[in-house]
């Protein structure tokens, strides 16, 4: 038996279908805008806190597990190492130490002027599309937006080194961060990638909470291999006086497969 459909109901269906395309179309437009004002809510809140020397982060000493691991990322001489959000970790003068070559991305100018300055490394500027770069002997920094970057760019990096990066965000860009990352990245790249995981309820990051089970989704086109996890709270005075229970410190190695993603 055939349905049938009066005249009345057809009007009917066609202006419920118009308006429920309106309405996708205006929610989708509502859900890119929310994704830009919290990116840019991001990148104001990670300038003020450079501006207002609230980077509690820098460390002036290069990290002890990128010391520990760094051999997972098998880099020769000369290798191009990337380091996203890049801020004026000393972690790069490792790299520099050991005749690696560092490309750096960071939002914040102020963070890349003291780099060069503190670590009293001669530099050029040049504008290149939206980046101010930033450039010494062997090493190239970007200032401006990690988004903005492109697989040009990334083209020689045959390695990453994520100590802070990740954590630096929330899920939602987190998400965003990853999923560029992978599209940036050349094939069989090497990461090194730095985390912690604590009940995210009982403090508010940054840094953020970030626990094996979500780092194999976000790098779900990797490989990936947890290193080494330990609860370190015993050392983190911070947490400690909120109340935290534990804290998690972990080190993975992840390549870009090209067979996966």
């Amino acid at each position: 038996m055939l349905c049938t459909l009066s005249s009345s109901d057809r009007d009917l269906c066609s202006t419920t279908r118009e308006s429920a395309n309106e309405f996708c179309y205006a929610n989708s437009r509502g859900i890119i805008f929310l994704i830009f004002f919290i990116i840019e809510a991001g990148m104001t809140d990670w300038i003020t806190r450079w501006k207002e020397g609230k980077i509690g982060w820098h460390k002036n000493q290069p990290n002890s597990k990128l010391i520990e691991f760094i051999d997972c990322l098998e880099l020769g001489e000369n290798t191009r190492v990337f380091v996203p959000l890049c801020g004026k970790s000393v972690d790069m003068l490792y790299f520099l130490e050991k005749s690696f070559k560092v490309l750096g991305v960071e939002l914040s100018e102020l963070a890349v002027e003291q780099f060069f300055v503190e670590n009293k490394l001669d530099f050029t500027m040049k504008k290149s599309d939206k980046f101010m770069v930033f450039s010494a002997k062997n090493i190239d920094i970007y200032c401006g937006d990690y988004f903005d970057l492109n697989a040009q760019i990334l083209s020689q990096v045959s390695a990453v080194y994520d100590r802070g990066a990740l954590i630096a965000l929330p899920a939602d860009l987190r998400v965003k961060y990853t999923q560029h990352l992978e599209v940036i990245l050349p094939s069989n790249c090497r990461l090194l990638l730095l985390t912690l995981n604590y009940p995210q309820v009982q403090i508010d990051g940054p840094p953020f909470a970030v626990n094996q089970a979500e780092v194999e989704v976000l790098f779900k086109g990797f490989e990936c291999q947890q290193l080494q996890c330990f609860d370190d709270i015993q050392n983190e005075p911070k947490f400690q006086e909120a109340g935290v229970e534990f804290l998690e410190k972990a080190a993975y190695y992840l390549c870009k497969d090209p067979y996966k993603g």
